[in-house]
């Protein structure tokens, strides 16, 4: 194996890496390292987080700056101010002892007047998240990108899926075609293939993994659980494993915030992470987290977004993500750096089809087990305990003074009965909790009844997909579907565009064959329906509309081809057709 100064890595840089435990090259930076140093090639990269994808990047891009010269050079573009500002600090550690070197983060939610006024100061290096790249480099013009070298687009495909493609286009069409383009993905969609046709000259392709899948040190573990049974199946899983660091991910912002609360009233150190904290209220939970005075974190995929949280030993699916490719960029957060780490999926009989889905995409199966029963917890519970009193460090010097009296109290008790007490002390929560609880049986596996037909429970019931909307939302009927080969991202990516609002806040998503549901943040209904206005997709009549549990027409539609019409106003249709006739025809009785 290779050492850093053998790949050409500068001996100021191998001095701050060292002092940060940086002993051997990773397989990513094993393969990036030399191609960035010693040519100009344009770079796919393909590797999971975890990777160590920063250095790869970021340690030859330090050694290219020239410091002679105060402007930016490179530029580093991710998905979300958390990942921007851990990029800033890994690269100013990285260059500790570089002297002179400048880099500054720009990002969406600070003050952007002092943001301007550290550009005009001059810099070396940018990064940046794309919305506010694009507000000082094309609306402000405060931005000079003429000698930028180096350009790297870190986690392309989560930039894309979030809505940045007209942005990510803005900013590299300012660019010089001369310079050198990074791109790091875990995953390989059309959409980052396209970005990399238009911008990028004869990259070479470097995979750390076969493209797509999970790591490889990364356990894949499933319970199935009645859907009622999904919250105590969530309690029993973070039972069964005592030490757990993990977070859990739910579909919405209000789901994320009623388990985070329930979890908290039953005890665990939990807390959650949604789109209606404030930046500094998003701070200070993470800060928590971080430091582990939080072990359980509830959030969505759009509020974890570009999180760089080390040590993880769980992932927990509350529930499953409607692409595939997202339960991969979940599971990635833990296992990483060589360490091993556990993804669990919580999931009902209806949703055996994106297990499939997920195994087939990643080649790696899931393995299906059984929830925890209350004795097997209290089992695990307790060799935990044992482990720990093992394994704790003695000072006899701190506490022998308070040994005599400690003696005296205990004098009474042999020494079976001292570790039944001292047991039953830490122990008797979990003795007393699961002592007359129910097993929750997994749900039976019924394909066809005895006829072959499929039993009334298997049949499609498509009120499930015009509920009440989550609190806080606005649930909308759309006419595109599978048929129109539409996707949960391509959904977003619509919103985004019909809105303008790249920051808004999408619930849950059901795309069903003909027609669609999503969940918005009520606080943009005006603004959703406004912009679907008179747009088309794929030379199709696109029409939006609130969808409502009722028989009640909808509130608001716009004009479209009356085949388009929604489920509801396709009944309201029949009823005003069913009364005309029965006028009719007592009218004729008359």
């Amino acid at each position: 194996m290779a050492t850093f100064e053998e790949l050409g890595i500068h001996p100021k840089l191998v001095k701050a890496i060292n002092e940060l435990g940086f002993e051997q090259p990773m397989p990513i930076q094993e393969q990036v390292i030399p191609t960035v140093l010693e040519s100009e090639r344009d770079i796919i990269g393909l590797a999971q987080t975890g990777t160590g994808k920063t250095a790869a990047f970021g340690l030859p891009l330090i050694q290219h700056i020239d410091l002679e010269f105060k402007s930016i050079q490179a530029i580093i573009l991710s998905p979300t101010r958390e990942l921007c500002l851990q990029i800033t600090n890994d690269l100013t550690n990285y260059a500790k002892y570089i002297k002179g070197i400048k880099i500054c983060p720009v990002y969406g939610g600070a003050d952007i007047v002092k943001q301007m006024k550290e550009l005009q100061r001059g810099v070396h290096i940018v990064v940046a998240t794309p919305g506010r790249m694009n507000d000082l480099l094309n609306k402000r013009n405060k931005m000079d990108v003429s000698d930028v070298r180096i350009v790297v687009l870190d986690e392309a495909d989560e930039m894309l899926s979030m809505g940045f493609k007209d942005d990510l286009d803005a900013i590299l069409a300012q660019t010089s075609s001369f310079k050198t383009t990074l791109l790091f993905s875990a995953t390989m969609p059309k959409e980052v293939r396209q970005i990399s046709k238009n911008y990028m000259h004869d990259p070479v392709e470097i995979s750390v993994g076969e493209r797509n899948t999970g790591a490889d040190n990364v356990r894949h573990i499933c319970y199935r659980v009645q859907e009622k049974n999904r919250y105590l199946a969530l309690k029993r899983v973070v039972d069964f494993f005592p030490n757990i660091y993990g977070i859990i991910f739910c579909r919405t912002r209000e789901e994320t915030k009623q388990v985070a609360k329930k979890l908290m009233q039953d005890g665990y150190n939990a807390d959650a992470l949604h789109g209606d904290l404030s930046q500094a209220q998003r701070e200070a939970v993470m800060h928590k987290f971080r430091i582990k005075n939080i072990t359980l974190l509830t959030a969505t995929d759009v509020a974890a977004r570009g999180l760089d949280v080390k040590d993880l030993t769980h992932i927990i699916n509350y529930n499953l993500p409607d692409e595939a490719v997202v339960y991969i960029h979940r599971s990635g957060r833990t296992g990483r750096a060589g360490q091993k780490g556990v993804s669990i999926a919580i999931t009902n009989m209806r949703e055996k089809h994106k297990i499939e889905q997920i195994e087939c995409l990643q080649k790696k199966k899931f393995k299906l087990k059984s929830v925890p029963t209350g004795r097997e917890i209290c089992e695990k519970q307790l060799l935990d305990i044992v482990d720990r009193l093992q394994q704790i460090e003695v000072n006899d010097a701190d506490i022998e003074s308070y040994l005599p009296a400690v003696h005296q109290k205990l004098a009474s008790l042999s020494r079976e009965e001292l570790i039944k007490h001292f047991v039953a002390m830490e122990f008797n929560q979990f003795l007393n909790y699961y002592k007359d609880a129910d097993e929750l049986i997994a749900p039976e596996e019924n394909d066809r009844s005895r006829s072959g037909k499929k039993s009334k429970r298997e049949r499609p019931n498509y009120d499930q997909y015009i509920p009440v909307a989550e609190n806080g939302f606005t649930r909308f009927y759309i006419n595109l579907g599978e048929r129109d080969k539409i996707t949960p991202p391509e959904m977003i990516g619509l919103i985004v565009r019909a809105t303008r609002q790249r920051g808004i806040d999408v619930g849950k998503i059901d795309i069903l064959r003909k027609f669609s549901f999503f969940e918005v943040d009520e606080h943009y209904t005006e603004a959703v329906l406004n912009g679907f206005r008179n747009m088309t997709h794929n030379k199709h009549n696109v029409v939006v509309e609130i969808s409502q549990p009722t028989d009640k027409p909808s509130v608001k539609r716009f004009p479209g081809n009356r085949n388009d019409r929604g489920p509801q106003d396709r009944g309201k249709h029949r009823r005003k057709s069913n009364s005309k006739i029965r006028n009719n025809a007592a009218q004729t009785n008359r």
